[in-house]
């Protein structure tokens, strides 16, 4: 499975953008997608999740009520909106596959993952 994760850019405080992660692969149905991301200095860590068995979504708590994570299955892509931009959310963002298993738990450390993409920086001004 290959990953291409885009979307990333600048912004002020506030602002919004949309990451778009496009996925290879016939079963994309099947996978439980997620979005992670890494500032400098700091561990690489959860965002948001969507799950391929019952469209669960799950996000990270520094992030709810800012971001939505969404797929389209039929055209393979994963999208996280994020809205209202901390400078703290200043980090590059990858996303990650989950191709194996069940979708009915929740899988938010990325040693549950076995695919990732590049990574797209995402830098918030104040």
């Amino acid at each position: 499975v290959q990953l291409q994760a885009s979307g990333g850019g600048k912004v002020q405080a506030g602002g919004s953008l949309t990451l778009s992660c496009a996925a290879s692969g016939r079963t994309f149905s099947t996978y439980t997608m997620g979005w992670f991301r890494q500032a400098p200095g700091k561990e690489r860590e959860f965002v948001a999740a969507s799950s391929w068995s019952d469209g669960t979504t799950y996000y990270a708590d520094s992030v709810k009520g800012r971001f939505t994570i969404s797929r389209d299955n039929a055209k393979n892509t994963v999208l996280l909106e994020m809205s209202s931009l901390k400078p703290e959310d200043t980090a590059v963002y990858y996303c990650a596959a989950r191709t194996y298993g069940s979708g009915m738990y929740r899988y938010t450390t990325r040693h549950e993952y076995d695919n990732w993409g590049q990574g797209t920086q995402v830098t918030v001004s104040s």
